[in-house]
């Protein structure tokens, strides 16, 4: 009877898991007394202790808890870890818990742990996410994997990334004192080397920009890779500020203004080859938010032949930029490639006996031969300014990075009427709408019929991967309302979709630009001077076999080299 009451006794001290599996039978009671003293005095948690001194097997531990507290189990080996959400619960709580997020469903918060009794655990988590934690039971051993590869990320990545053969180029003579001392203060730490490592893997990923991303509980990193932003890592929040100081740092920021937004750039040499960033930071609510645009030289030098055009869209842009005068205008949204087809062209056109000169907002790559000049707002350097200076440089060609306004309009168009060559970009969605967005600028319908040649629209859409792309089968209906006609119809090709493999992003790999260029012929001309609409112009320019976005599109839809559902995306205007 006295043995009786002691067993109740120790069961009565016990509790959680502990008590939990002396009464499923699972441990004794002295056993786990034994394992209880031993996890208080190394400060772990009792799971721990039992998996540690083999008293359990994590499998058979995590079966048993499921059984005695009727919440489910799940298996970690089955689950995609890297899709589940990240930004919910911050990796220091994650880890001081042992717990990881399964996913989210309303107000509930499906919380993977070896150990559901830890009452602590579910109020921090509770008042951090403000949701209800659901526990679902998962096996010890691979939970802490798991952690371990979380804490290890960010320590790989802060702590043994990069080697030392490449460096930045930071100018000491625009360095001031308070800079410099940031500098010295982060030259040797763990940030350092993190920021190189992440412009490496962007370069090597073919991404065109980086975002760095503060938050109240996280810090993310993400790439954009063929136009579409992916999470890559979530580096611990405590470096924002000083990732943030070395980036304005090294780009000639004033590092003591973090109200404003600040626009710079940076270089990244590796022995003797250089790359050029552009960098932008906004103040955000929890820090500022850094942007990295990577200029590539290598791009401005694809060749034309490298860009996507079709033979006939080729032809005619070859024969505009070779004409002696008038205004060549390449329009799109931002990162559509416009400003590598600009530098396409005047690289054809960069000989020895040619004046060329740009101006733009900023010059994000340098082309040697060619005269570039920045745009300088405070300075009174505008591209308005930049043109009148350039019309007394004696220059062949001029390309201006975008008209804006009237004023600019106005210079340009006269630089084309009076013996130079001039290239500029436009935001508007299609070739036959750029004309109306002059006119609506003020430009007068005479102007524009004299000086403009040639009007080249464009959208960059996602190549599908040579690997894994896969024969798709859509029903008739739906090709005919693509754009599709009953000739195009005809059995002698198919279209592609995306599958994915582990050579591309989701079926994709690379991007090819879809082009609409519109020569201004003299029927066009006399549209636009009895002042027809965009709609006008557009079925003059039909009629003259010019393609549209969509039907460019369409094109190389059926030459395999992207999807449609991807040409109806960019082209859905």
């Amino acid at each position: 009877m006295a043995a009786d009451t002691t067993v109740e006794t120790q069961q009565t001290a016990l509790s959680g898991v502990a008590r939990v599996l002396v009464h499923a039978g699972k441990l004794n009671a002295r056993t786990a007394e034994d394992l209880a003293r031993s996890a208080r005095e190394r400060k772990t948690s009792f799971v721990s202790a039992v998996v540690a001194a083999g008293a359990l097997k994590p499998d058979e531990l995590a079966h048993a808890l499921s059984g005695a507290l009727a919440l489910p189990l799940l298996d970690l080996n089955a689950v995609d870890l890297q899709k589940l959400p990240r930004n919910l619960l911050d990796a220091r709580t994650a880890a001081q818990y042992q717990v990881i997020v399964l996913g989210k469903r309303g107000n509930r918060l499906f919380i993977g742990a070896a150990d559901p009794t830890d009452q602590e655990a579910v109020e921090r988590i509770k008042f951090a996410t403000q949701l209800t934690p659901e526990w679902v039971i998962v096996e010890y051993d691979k939970l802490m994997r798991q952690l371990d590869a979380q804490g290890q990320s960010a320590n790989e990545v802060l702590e043994s990334l990069a080697g030392e053969d490449f460096d930045f180029d930071v100018s000491d003579d625009t360095t001031t004192t308070a800079e410099a001392e940031v500098s010295t203060e982060v030259e040797d730490a763990p940030v350092v080397r993190f920021l190189q490592k992440m412009l490496i893997d962007a370069i090597n990923a073919r991404a065109s920009d980086l975002h760095f991303e503060p938050y109240e509980y996280n810090y993310r990193v993400r790439f954009r890779i063929d136009g579409e932003l992916r999470e890559i890592t979530q580096p611990p929040i405590a470096i924002k500020d000083k990732l943030a100081s070395r980036i304005k740092v090294i780009s000639r920021m004033d590092i003591a203004e973090k109200r404003v937004p600040q626009d710079g750039r940076m270089k990244l040499k590796f022995g003797s080859k250089a790359i050029d960033f552009r960098v932008s930071t906004l103040p955000t609510l929890f820090g500022e938010k850094v942007v990295i645009r990577i200029l590539d030289p290598s791009s401005a030098k694809l060749g034309i032949e490298a860009l996507g055009y079709e033979k006939v869209e080729k032809d005619r842009l070859l024969a505009a930029i070779q004409r002696p005068y008038g205004m060549i205008l390449v329009t799109g949204p931002t990162g559509s490639g416009k400003t590598v087809s600009l530098y396409t062209c005047l690289n054809i056109l960069n000989q020895p006996g040619v004046n060329i000169a740009t101006v733009e907002d900023p010059a994000e790559i340098n082309l040697p031969g060619i005269n570039q000049v920045n745009v300088n707002d405070k300075a009174g350097l505008t591209f308005a300014a930049a043109l009148k200076a350039f019309l007394r440089q004696d220059p062949d060609i001029i390309m201006v990075g975008e008209i804006r306004d009237l004023e600019t309009a106005d210079i340009a168009i006269k630089a084309a009427q009076t013996g130079h060559l001039v290239m500029s970009t436009l935001h508007t969605n299609d070739a036959p709408t750029t004309l109306t967005r002059l006119l609506n600028m003020g430009v007068a319908p005479f102007n524009i019929a004299a000086s403009v040649l040639l009007i080249t629209a464009q959208r960059l859409a996602r190549r599908l991967c040579e690997v894994c792309k896969k024969p798709a089968e859509y029903p008739r209906e739906a090709l005919l309302k693509a754009g599709y006609t009953d000739a195009d119809l005809d059995g002698s090709w198919k279209p592609y979709r995306a599958v994915g493999c582990s050579a591309c992003n989701n079926g994709y790999k690379g991007r090819v630009g879809i082009y609409q260029v519109m020569p201004i012929t003299e029927s066009i001309q006399r549209v636009i001077l009895s002042e027809g609409t965009a709609l006008d112009i557009a079925e003059q320019a039909k009629r003259e076999g010019v393609r549209d976005l969509r039907q460019s599109g369409l094109v190389k839809v059926r030459q395999g080299v992207t999807s449609l559902e991807e040409v109806i995306t960019v082209t859905n205007e």
